[in-house]
């Protein structure tokens, strides 16, 4: 998937992985985690999401990696923001408040870029990636993000044959396979989620589950 992909998406308001509200499983679950004020939070393939704003109000820098220079201008426009914009190597790097949102491709950031960050949230960028690339951003996230870090990963589980991706079905054997041997992985909540998930169930896709892990490295 090139990222002429989303460059597109993007353009034509093809959003519909951009929710309207600040993710449930995200308000329930994250206080468990039990993170100090002013945590720096990596929320990979960011988007524009709402989920950035919750999570600066929680006190924590929010380090946001967002290909489409769109999607974040559209976010810094949304809600009457306005950025200082500087570079950082090859990502241009918008900034308000607590919030950091930087343009480009997730595979350069390296390890010295994420090194004061202690918590993932990842709710649209590992289902948001087919196959081989989904092996390569696991291993990239494992290679820079510090030891001892924690955090939230959210993955849906369909039959991939009845509906393609983007979003990805990403089942649990595979997150194991990905993610075990270098992180603890917990199942926090499984739920199925067909019934209000209606672009799933006009495809013909029979089943759909929301699968919430705690992550920690």
């Amino acid at each position: 998937m090139q990222p002429e992909f989303w460059h597109k998406r993007w353009a034509s308001n093809q959003i519909g992985f951009h929710l309207p509200e600040v993710n449930p499983y995200l308000q329930r679950f994250w206080p468990q985690l039990g993170l100090d004020e002013g945590s720096r939070v990596l929320v990979p393939l960011c988007g524009k999401s709402l989920d950035l704003l919750w999570l600066a109000h929680c006190g924590h820098e929010v380090l946001g990696i967002e290909l489409s220079e769109k999607a974040i201008e559209d976010f810094f426009n949304e809600h009457q923001l306005d950025p200082a914009i500087s570079e950082q190597g090859p990502f241009n790097v918008y900034r308000a408040g607590s919030i950091e949102l930087w343009c480009g491709d997730f595979f350069e950031l390296t390890a010295g870029d994420v090194a004061d960050c202690s918590a993932l949230y990842d709710r649209a960028a590992l289902i948001a990636l087919p196959p081989a690339m989904r092996e390569q951003y696991a291993a990239h996230l494992i290679r820079i993000l510090p030891k001892d870090s924690l955090g939230i990963l959210i993955t849906l589980d369909y039959d991939q044959t009845q509906m393609s991706g983007p979003p990805f079905a990403v089942l649990d054997d595979e997150v194991q396979r990905l993610l075990g041997a270098s992180w603890e992985l917990k199942i926090l909540e499984d739920q199925d989620v067909l019934g209000e998930s209606w672009k799933f169930l006009e495809a013909g896709v029979t089943r759909l589950e929301e699968r919430v892990y705690r992550v920690s490295s």
